[in-house]
């Protein structure tokens, strides 16, 4: 199955509220940065377990592991859960430099180390949204 259509099935099968929501993160996304290498991930590991919400993801990124292994991932990606949204930026070194370069400006959501979590866009700043988000997709990092 093409990611596009993975992706697309997904949107479709959350809750209408959370599809609008989503559908206009992933819009919103796509608009700015439209030729990136697009993810799904189900949320299943190698036993069909899940272990995970579904994820949508933008860009790519080798991940280095402790063991040394590596492993081409996305830079941002994008998740529906339980209480609203996720928005992962992945691959930052420094685990404060979400909450002290965002946190301040993005209005009502919760902000960790790699992870922007919100019930809906419209508790958010988007311009900020979108400058986490370009700076996740910096291709020098």
């Amino acid at each position: 199955m093409i990611v596009e259509k993975q992706i697309r099935d997904y949107l479709h099968s959350l809750p209408e509220a959370k599809r609008t929501e989503m559908e206009t993160l992933h819009s919103f996304i796509l608009k700015h940065s439209p030729d990136l290498k697009l993810w799904f991930l189900d949320g299943r590991d190698e036993n069909n377990k899940v272990v995970s919400n579904p994820n949508i993801g933008y860009g790519s990124l080798k991940m280095k592991y402790a063991d040394g292994k590596t492993k081409e991932f996305y830079r941002v990606g994008i998740s529906a859960n339980s209480t609203g949204i996720s928005v992962y930026i992945m691959g930052i070194e420094d685990k404060n430099y979400l909450m002290e370069t965002f946190g301040a400006t993005i209005g009502k959501a919760t902000v960790t180390g790699y992870c922007i979590k919100f019930k809906k866009n419209k508790d958010i700043d988007l311009a900020t949204l979108q400058s986490a988000i370009t700076y996740g997709l910096q291709t020098n990092r």
